[in-house]
This record gives C-alpha cells, sequence and structure tokens, in this order.
C-alpha cells in the first residue's frame, strides 16, 4: 500500500479505530463526538454548511477505500458513522443527556436500519451508499432526539 493509500484508509478508518475487531461502528460514532461538541459552538448555518462538507469529504473518502479493501462496504470503514453522528447533533444542544440519548438512538437506528435507511443503501453504490445510510439514520436520529427534547418526557430530562 503506497502512502495515498494508507492516508486513505486512515481517514476512512477514523484513525483506524475501524480496525478495532469488536463494534467499529460504535468506536467510530464516539470518535465523531469531539466534532459534534465543536459545531455545535458554532453558528448553525456554518455547522450545517461544515456538516455538509464532511458528507461529501467522507463519500469520496469511503469510495476510495472500498477500492483498497476490495470489499462492498466494509466493517473498517466509520467515517460514514462520523457523518451519521454529526448529522445527528446538528441544531441540538450538546449536553450529557442529548449525547447519550442522541448516540444510543443513532446506533440503534443505524444497526436496525427501519426504512428508508435500507432502501437508501440498496439504492446507493460505492461511497456515497456508505456514508449516505449513516446520513439517513443521523437524520431520523436527529428527529427523535428533537421530539424527545422537545416534549421532555414530561420533565424527565433536565436539558
Amino acid at each position: 500500500m503506497n502512502l495515498k493509500q494508507k492516508s486513505v484508509m486512515f481517514l476512512a478508518t477514523g484513525c483506524f479505530i475501524g480496525n478495532i475487531s469488536f463494534a467499529p461502528g460504535t468506536f467510530g460514532s464516539i470518535l465523531g463526538l469531539p466534532l459534534c461538541f465543536f459545531l455545535s459552538k458554532i453558528n448553525l448555518l456554518m455547522a450545517v454548511v461544515l456538516t455538509a462538507i464532511f458528507i461529501l469529504f467522507a463519500i469520496g473518502i469511503a469510495q476510495r477505500a472500498e477500492k483498497i479493501v476490495n470489499t462492498e462496504d466494509p466493517g473498517c470503514i466509520v467515517i460514514d458513522e462520523i457523518a451519521g453522528i454529526l448529522v445527528t447533533f446538528t441544531g441540538l444542544p450538546f449536553n450529557t443527556i442529548s449525547v447519550v440519548f442522541g448516540f444510543l438512538i443513532f446506533r440503534a437506528l443505524d444497526i436496525w436500519k427501519p426504512y428508508p435507511i435500507p432502501w437508501i443503501e440498496r439504492k446507493l453504490s460505492g461511497g456515497a451508499g456508505i456514508v449516505m445510510d449513516d446520513v439517513a439514520a443521523g437524520i431520523c436520529s436527529n428527529l427523535l432526539l428533537r421530539g424527545i427534547l422537545i416534549f421532555n418526557w414530561e420533565g424527565v430530562i433536565q436539558t
């Protein structure tokens, strides 16, 4: 593997976190949390723009990594989980309660893949297919977390 390929794999695997033998997607999602914290501290429009740029970057990196590994949607690629967790927290408060609930919701939807997530995964291929199903899980997670925070489960959750 040449330096360019190693660089692609470094980014695609989230600094090689994707090479962990168990739950690489969970660890990739955890890796994305500091980025979520950073984005929560800036203007919402800028956070949306930076998230969109990251998604496009992730698609390109995932596309290249899939070719290097020569496997369709390999589990070691976790840049898609990072993109998904960024979408999960876009425009939401970043505090202990929202992070715990958002993280759990995102991981559940990313693993369970309710409709329309599998449809997106089937319709897209390559880097777009790898990343956009996690983005869809992130959108669903964001909406569910918004509902939880808005309705506040009758005051149980303090934000």
